[in-house]
């Protein structure tokens, strides 16, 4: 074949591979975001093959975006998960369980914008299903697919992309011919339908440990399989509800960017309605609660946007959510149980929780054997007795909680039961601080087991390996005696190989994670000693004016006050747990053992260092 007939010949190959994935795109999209195929299944498993065979002819040709590359090799086992920074953060959004809420916030966006009583400010919504999903984000260039993480803390996320790369209404690229956005964050829910939830049941699959309780369960579950090839057959969905960081894409409002979206060929709410009305806003989330078993997805309540994006800029940001969006959740899923007796549960905080344990019910596809009474105030006040009959809830349709008692129904000889005097794991003195009971023994096995799990955790100091089944494990046998005994398990490498569910690999991963946590950001090392009343943010917070763990150390409750976020309660906290001196020991074995804290990383940039002051109005741009 001449030289020409062998380009030609080429051509024609490359032309067939195109208009092939062209053909199978373009079928994937039909059947998985518009529900309406064209081809039928042996058409398209037809397609299929003759692409694979053309790519296994010519493997010059194949693309990371081709039809046949939505599985990608499996992780090795044990390797740790890589995590990266989203462009634009992905914040939280204000829950609101009540219609005079939902009127509140309408009122002061309306104030916000500049609208005086009585002005009429023409402002819409867009709304949607809040679905029961796990969020991810989604990163494309170009039109390319090239990241998704999952939401992680909002800053950064783990990469998921292998896992997402499965999923078949997820375009591996954008619809159309372009141009497509240079690089855009698209951000949506990863779900599972009610039809695949049950079909996923029927197989019998499992997490590590148990059945998959609910959809939810399943689809977080799954993120976290190190093989793609399982997630693939689980037949997850996408949808999307928003973008975070955008380059080259104009719109005015949300509805049109949903409209390009889908023109992009990701798959959108089917329930969205652009309403000009909190009466309309309330109506719509009616509609969909009443409807919500029989819909294809798990939802838990509605999100509202405001339809301009100009107005959303305007309107900014707090320091967890923006003002411009809300979730107004649907009531709670009930049940009725009886309380086969009461228990204490005490956490890492030395906490001591009254729990009702229950003749287990079915609850929102969950069996529920306990249930949350708060604390021991609250569960005196609403006189919940041993052996009473009891309406229960999911808040939010995820922790249970009796919110009814039927005294009508209990036995005569019944008694309240005793708020405890004494901590029921350890048996030391309790201290009472409003509602709550605390357990003041910082040795109590409890605690120091709440502790060290919390220290490991993902958000803290990260130390995968120590999940509560192996600290239980490692505390049972003492090679754990208290949280800063972590740090040294290196040296126990003959005692742990001989445990069970131990080997070489894991044994050395643990180290490598061990050492890597000696040296920790100051804030997620504050996050990690989980000091009553100092979450994430607080933590963070607080690094960025204490630069160092001494600095915090020293300050009293006047400097540790003049912290934006912490107030009277919060200070008051801190400075006691510094001054405990179980705490100090633990400071003190934690830095021989190699402890070394880093100030927080500062962000990087040309204002980085720099102050501004704004006064006036700002147009163009909000105050954040």
């Amino acid at each position: 074949m001449s030289h020409a007939g062998i380009t030609n010949h080429v051509v024609d190959i490359q032309s067939r591979i195109d208009e092939l994935r062209r053909q199978l795109r373009e079928a994937d999209h039909e059947y998985y975001n518009l529900g309406s195929p064209a081809l039928t299944d042996s058409e398209y498993d037809e397609l299929f093959r003759q692409l694979q065979a053309l790519e296994e002819a010519h493997p010059d040709l194949v693309t990371d975006d081709s039809p046949t590359a939505r599985v990608g090799a499996p992780l090795p086992g044990g390797d740790a998960v890589e995590k990266a920074s989203h462009l634009a953060p992905m914040l939280s959004i204000e829950s609101l369980t009540s219609a005079e809420e939902v009127r509140e916030f309408d009122a002061r966006a309306r104030k916000l914008l500049g609208a005086e009583d009585g002005d009429e400010l023409e402002l819409t919504y867009a709304t949607e299903p809040k679905f029961d999903g796990v969020s991810a984000n989604l990163l494309y260039e170009d039109g390319l697919l090239v990241r998704a993480l999952s939401r992680g803390d909002g800053t950064q996320g783990e990469d998921i992309t292998n896992n997402i790369r499965t999923i078949r209404n997820v375009p591996l690229r954008l619809r159309g011919s372009g141009p497509f956005p240079a690089r855009i964050e698209i951000r949506g829910e990863v779900i599972l339908s009610r039809k695949g939830f049950e079909e996923l049941q029927s197989q019998g699959e499992t997490t590590t440990d148990t059945a998959f309780r609910n959809p939810r369960n399943a689809v977080a579950g799954s993120l976290k399989l190190l093989d793609p090839e399982i997630v693939r057959r689980r037949k997850l969905d996408f949808i999307c509800w928003g973008v975070g960081h955008i380059e080259g894409l104009e719109v005015e409002t949300y509805e049109q960017l949903q409209t390009r979206l889908a023109e992009f060929g990701l798959k959108t709410a089917e329930q969205f309605r652009v309403v000009s009305s909190v009466d309309e806003i309330l109506a719509f989330h009616d509609d969909l609660e009443v409807r919500r078993d029989e819909l294809e997805y798990e939802m838990d309540g509605i999100v509202a946007k405001i339809n301009k994006l100009e107005l959303q800029r305007r309107l900014g940001r707090r320091a967890r959510a923006p003002r411009w969006i809300l979730a107004y959740k649907f009531a709670p899923r009930r049940a009725l149980t009886r309380v086969l007796d009461i228990s204490a549960q005490v956490g890492r905080t030395g906490a001591i929780t009254p729990v009702a344990e229950l003749d287990p019910v079915e609850l929102a596809g969950v069996t529920v054997k306990r249930a949350t009474l708060h604390n021991w105030d609250l569960m005196q006040e609403r006189d919940v007795r041993k052996f009473d009959a009891v309406e229960i809830e999911r808040a939010g349709d995820v922790i249970p909680a009796v919110i009814k008692v039927f005294e009508d129904q209990r036995d005569t000889k019944s008694k309240q039961h005793p708020t405890p005097t004494e901590c029921p794991v350890c048996a030391s003195e309790v201290e009472k601080d409003g509602a709550f009971l605390y357990c003041m023994n910082l040795e109590c096995a409890a605690q120091i087991q709440g502790r060290i799990v919390h220290m490991a955790s993902r958000r803290a100091l990260d130390i995968d390996r120590l999940g509560p089944k192996y600290v239980d494990q490692l505390l049972e046998v003492g090679l754990i005696k208290s949280p800063e005994d972590i740090f040294t398990l290196a040296e126990h490498r003959e005692e742990i190989l001989e445990l069970e569910r131990w080997g070489e690999r894991s044994y050395d991963k643990m180290v490598e994670e061990i050492e890597k946590a000696k040296t920790p950001e100051l804030a997620r090392f504050l996050y990690s000693l989980g000091i009553r009343h100092v979450g994430e943010t607080t933590a963070k917070d607080l690094a960025s004016v204490f630069e160092t763990l001494e600095d915090l150390e020293s300050a009293d409750e006047e400097q540790l006050q003049q912290v934006d976020g912490v107030g009277e309660e919060v200070a008051r906290s801190i400075t006691k747990f510094f001054a405990l001196e179980g705490n100090r020991q633990f400071f003190k074995a934690s830095r021989a053992a190699g402890l070394k804290i880093r100030r927080s990383e500062q962000t990087e940039g040309p204002l980085a260092g720099r102050v501004f002051c704004f006064t006036g109005g700002l147009n163009a741009i909000s105050r954040d």
